[in-house]
C-alpha cells in the first residue's frame, strides 16, 4: 500500500479522543477532504510557502473583493505586520514614535502588543455593550493631535456602526486596521469586514470559521504596502516583492539572490497551512448558515421556555450587519453577578464549555500593570459590564438535534436555578 492510500485509510478510523463537554466552545470543522489536501502537500515534499499559499491568497482577494491578499504563520502576526508595515521608512505617510492608536478595551492580547512593539501610544476606547464593538461616542471623544491610527476589533462576528465609524476616520484623517480576526464572513451592507480599512487582519486559528490549524491573513489598500508587507513576511527580503526587479537594479553589484531591503521577520505559512485553508475556505457560506441556525435556533427555544425570565441578554447583530457568528454572547442579568462564577463553573461541570468574552477588559490583565498601561483614572463602564457578566458558548456547523437541544436547556436552566 502506498503511501497516500495508507494516510486515506487512517481518516477513516474514528478518533479515540472523547471530549468531555457534550457542548464544547469548538467541534472540529474538518472533514477528510481538508486533511487530504494538507497530506497531498506533504506528500509533494514542497511544503514551504508555495503554489498553495498563492491560490488561497487569490481565493480570498477575489470571493471578498480585497485589493490585495498575503497569508501568514497567524492572526496575531498580521496585526504585527499592519503596524510594522505603518511605521516602515519605505511608507510616503507613516507613523512616527509616539503616535497614538485608538483601540477597544475589550480585545486580545495580539491586538493590543504590535502597537507597543511599534512604538506607539494605545488609547483604550469603552465599548458598546449591546454589540460589544467599539463605542463610536467614547471614540470621538478620546482622539486628540496625536491620535494617527485606530484598530478596530470586530468582536465574534458582530461590529461597529461602519457608517459613522468611517465617518470618523476620514473626519480626523486617520489609519484604519480591521482586526477581523473573529469576523470572516461578516459584511455590513453588503461589504465584507475587512474591506473597508488601509489594513485588514484574519486569523485561521483551530477555533475560527475556517481554519488551517495555525494560520492568518492581512490585506491592504495599496500596491505600496503589499510590497513592503511581502520583505516583511519574509526577513526582509526582496525574493517576491512587486519590486524585487527594481532592487536588483538599484543593487547590482550585490548578489541579487540573497538581497535584503528592509527589516523583517520570518511569519510565512507553509503550503499545507495554505492547502487545508483553501479547503476550508471554499466551504465558508454553509459554515456561516449552519451556524446562523443553530444560533437561532439555541436563542428561540430558550426564550420561549416556560423556565425563561431573561437570565441573560442574547448580543444580537448591528443594524445593517449580516453576521459571520464566532459563537453565541451574552450578558448575564445583573441580578446574578455575585453568582456569575458559581453558574459557569455548573455550565461547565454540566458539559456546556463557556469562556469570557475574547479576554474581558483587557486594562485589567496584570501585563499592562507592568508595562505601566493601566491607568486606574480611566473608567470603562461598559467593558466592565462585559468583563463582569459577559459569557459565550461556541456554534456547531452540524444541525443540532432536538436530544441536544433538550439537554442544552435543561443544563442551562439548572445553572441558574441552582445558583
Amino acid at each position: 500500500m502506498n503511501l497516500k492510500k495508507s494516510l486515506e485509510k487512517q481518516l477513516k478510523k474514528k478518533s479515540l479522543n472523547k471530549n468531555k463537554y457534550f457542548y464544547p466552545l469548538k467541534v472540529s470543522t474538518f472533514d477528510n477532504q481538508d486533511l487530504i489536501e494538507g497530506i497531498n502537500v506533504i506528500i509533494s515534499k514542497n511544503m514551504t510557502m508555495s503554489k498553495k499559499t498563492l491560490m488561497f491568497e487569490k481565493k480570498k482577494k477575489k470571493k471578498m473583493k480585497f485589493k490585495n491578499s498575503l497569508m501568514v504563520n497567524s492572526g496575531s502576526s498580521a496585526n504585527l505586520l499592519a503596524f510594522q508595515c505603518l511605521i516602515n521608512p519605505y511608507r510616503k505617510k507613516k507613523l512616527n514614535y509616539g503616535d497614538e492608536v485608538l483601540i477597544p478595551v475589550i480585545c486580545w492580547s495580539t491586538s493590543l502588543w504590535p502597537i507597543i512593539q511599534s512604538g506607539l501610544k494605545p488609547v483604550f476606547v469603552d465599548v458598546d455593550v449591546d454589540t460589544l464593538n467599539i463605542s463610536i461616542n467614547d471614540l470621538k471623544k478620546k482622539i486628540t493631535k496625536k491620535t494617527k491610527a485606530l484598530i478596530v476589533v470586530h468582536t465574534l462576528g458582530n461590529s461597529a456602526n461602519m457608517k459613522e465609524l468611517l465617518k470618523v476616520v476620514k473626519k480626523n484623517k486617520l489609519f484604519l486596521i480591521e482586526d477581523t480576526c473573529e469576523s470572516l464572513g461578516s459584511k455590513y451592507k453588503n461589504k465584507f469586514l475587512g474591506s473597508f480599512g488601509d489594513f485588514s487582519t484574519f486569523s485561521f486559528y483551530y477555533s475560527h470559521q475556517i481554519s488551517s490549524v495555525e494560520g492568518g491573513m492581512i490585506c491592504c489598500k495599496s500596491k505600496e504596502d503589499l510590497n513592503i508587507l511581502q520583505a516583511l513576511r519574509s526577513h526582509g527580503w526582496s525574493k517576491n516583492t512587486l519590486n524585487q526587479k527594481k532592487y536588483e537594479k538599484e543593487n547590482k553589484k550585490l548578489n541579487k539572490n540573497f538581497l535584503f531591503v528592509n527589516s523583517g521577520f520570518n511569519l510565512r505559512p507553509t503550503d499545507i497551512q495554505a492547502a487545508i485553508g483553501l479547503s476550508q475556505f471554499k466551504k465558508l457560506n454553509y459554515f456561516i448558515k449552519m451556524r446562523d441556525l443553530n444560533r437561532k435556533t439555541i436563542i428561540k427555544s430558550i426564550s420561549d421556555d416556560k423556565r425563561w425570565t431573561n437570565q441573560v441578554k442574547f448580543i444580537q447583530p448591528n443594524k445593517d450587519l449580516k453576521v459571520s457568528w464566532f459563537g453565541i454572547p451574552m450578558i448575564l442579568n445583573k441580578r446574578y453577578e455575585n453568582k456569575k462564577n458559581i453558574i459557569l463553573n455548573k455550565l461547565d461541570s454540566e458539559g456546556i464549555e463557556n469562556r469570557p468574552i475574547i479576554s474581558g477588559n483587557f486594562t485589567k490583565q496584570p501585563a499592562l500593570k507592568k508595562y505601566n498601561l493601566n491607568k486606574k483614572y480611566l473608567k470603562y463602564p461598559n467593558a466592565d459590564i462585559v468583563h463582569d457578566l459577559g459569557v459565550f458558548i461556541g456554534l456547531k456547523i452540524k444541525k443540532i438535534t432536538n436530544d441536544e437541544l433538550l439537554k442544552f436547556k435543561t443544563k442551562f436552566f439548572s445553572a441558574f436555578n441552582d445558583s
